[in-house]
């Protein structure tokens, strides 16, 4: 699956927002944003343009795919089954993109970022139900049970991750710091979903 291989910060000036890209940088003085809130390029100070509704609705897009590092065509197509389901699409869209596995991953603290617990996914380091998946955006469903894999279970990374990481940040998850494993309990309601997002105008923008 395509990735964006550029730099995370320069994501988060366009937005003119922190999107938490880059772990624990996100939270110290050095992240870009603190010195350069405002678009990345030759004439990003200089950029004084008002958006359109169209372009609201465009930013309000780019930003939650820049959150959860999706692309268009699968973004796309989580929106299509979102719209496919019963209830609310714009909700239904959220809960789909927080049972990716990556996010899952950095949820239950194993990863400072997304990007990180997509690396740990993709490397064979995660095990769900006992058995090793190493598919990112594969949908975590109630019940299963997240674990780092034995042999992996001294990595650095991990263990800095959830040093930092505070217990029972989620409802709908349970975490084991001791046996570094964690269970996805339930879809989450969207209020309990930590997400700054605007998810109506992103099915506005597709329903055009």
């Amino acid at each position: 699956m395509a990735r964006y291989t550029g730099a995370s910060c320069k994501l988060c000036r366009r937005e003119k927002q922190k999107l938490f890209l880059k772990g624990s940088k996100c939270h110290t003085e050095k992240c870009p944003i603190e010195s350069k809130n405002y678009p990345p390029g030759q004439h990003g100070l200089n950029r004084r343009a008002k958006f359109s509704e169209y372009g609201v609705q465009l930013r309000e897009k780019q930003k939650v795919k820049r959150i959860y590092g999706i692309l268009e065509t699968q973004f796309r197509t989580y929106f299509d089954r979102a719209n496919r389901q019963k209830g609310v699409t714009g909700e239904n869209l959220i809960k789909l993109l927080e049972r990716r596995l990556d996010n899952v991953v950095f949820r239950l603290g194993f990863a400072p970022s997304r990007k990180a617990a997509r690396q740990l996914v993709l490397h064979g380091h995660l095990l769900v139900n006992g058995s090793k998946v190493n598919i990112p955006s594969y949908l975590v469903m109630p019940g299963d049970v997240v674990a780092i894999r034995e042999r992996s279970k001294k990595l650095d990374v991990v263990h800095g991750s959830l040093r930092k990481t505070k217990d029972s940040m989620y409802n709908w998850l349970e975490v084991e710091k001791a046996t570094l494993s964690g269970k996805f309990l339930e879809i989450p309601a969207r209020e309990d979903i930590p997400l700054n997002a605007n998810e109506q105008l992103i099915v506005e923008l597709y329903s055009k």
